[in-house]
């Protein structure tokens, strides 16, 4: 239930921030079975978003542990069920004594390949971190050695690595374009080496041609008409979600520009904050209506008409896949 609700948040924040979301090929996505997401990474948290919104299916993400420094992101990754990834770059910062513990993700990797063994998703972004460059970085090979883990010792039939590669217009800006393209998966039941170096060079083949080598795509068709009185009720609640949620939404860009850093900033800041603002809005406006009417039924009404028509505001003219 939190992860369909968080989906639900975070898939109106991505379409509130961008113009439009692009998908190619989504019909290679496989509906079952164990399946290894391979992933380019150049907008941090916004990649996972993505990734939750065009899979159908429930994804186990992996995330670096660093992020859960943070205590309020700490408590959203065990809620969701994040698994945290500790880095030896990271590492290497934290090490007070010599070397590096090469079996810290241990407990990581038996929890990613018992997901596995129940048929589930997991979303791995091979380069291992996120950056700026236009290209693909050189992949590690920690998807390679849990895809042949999975198989040859835990015995795991039918895994596969889907590649999805994300290109941006321009990351950081609002109103631009994002193209999801889904490449086809690598059956592990098929690929018979066994040396992780060579799976690592299949999959940077794979996921670089759906990423680095592809382009935004073009608009897709037109979305589906609907009859004079159903498309007034959406354009009615579309105009209700934009008057009531452009002040927040507006307020949390100017506040994400001012604290980014990076280019990978101010689109994960302008969610998140927006994110934060609209549920505060939320609660003070049942609140002040409840505080009006006496009516805890009305008040909830109110707030239900806030969130339809965030809805349709970010849908009215887009694909909802």
């Amino acid at each position: 239930m939190i992860y369909n609700a968080l989906k639900w948040i975070s898939t109106l924040a991505l379409h509130w921030f961008y113009r439009d979301i692009r998908v190619t090929n989504k019909e290679r996505i496989p509906s079952s079975g164990p399946l290894f997401i391979a992933v380019n990474h150049q907008n941090a948290l916004v990649d996972s978003l993505l990734v939750g919104w065009v899979v159908p299916r429930r994804v186990t993400m992996t995330a670096k542990a660093t992020l859960l420094d943070n205590p309020f992101i700490g408590l959203l990754f065990r809620l969701v069920g994040v698994v945290p990834l500790r880095r030896a770059s990271d590492e290497k910062e934290r090490a007070a004594g010599p070397g590096i513990d090469r079996t810290r993700n241990s407990g990581a990797f038996h929890e990613i390949l018992t997901t596995l063994e129940k048929n589930g998703a997991v979303l791995i972004f091979p380069e291992g971190k996120s950056h700026n460059e236009p290209g693909l970085e050189p992949l590690k090979s920690g998807l390679a050695r849990l895809a042949l883990s999975a198989r040859d010792e835990r015995s795991i039939s039918g895994v596969k690595i889907l590649p999805i590669g994300l290109v941006f217009e321009d990351k950081a800006s609002p109103g631009s374009v994002v193209g999801v393209h889904i490449g086809d998966a690598l059956d592990m039941d098929s690929w018979s080496a066994k040396d992780p170096s060579e799976l690592t060079s299949e999959i940077f083949r794979r996921l670089r041609s759906v990423s680095e080598e592809a382009g935004v795509p073009e608009q897709a068709a037109t979305t589906a008409q609907h009859g004079p009185l159903k498309q007034f009720l959406i354009s009615a609640a579309a105009t209700w979600g934009r008057i009531t949620h452009e002040l927040p939404v507006r307020l949390a860009r100017r506040l994400a520009v001012r604290k980014s850093k990076d280019a990978d900033q101010p689109a994960m800041l302008t969610m998140v904050l927006g994110t934060a603002l609209i549920l505060a809005g939320y609660a003070i406006l049942f609140t002040v209506v409840n505080a009006l009417v006496h009516s805890a039924l009305i008040s909830t009404l109110f707030v239900a008409s806030l969130l339809l028509g965030a809805y349709w505001a970010a849908f009215e003219k887009r694909s909802r896949i």
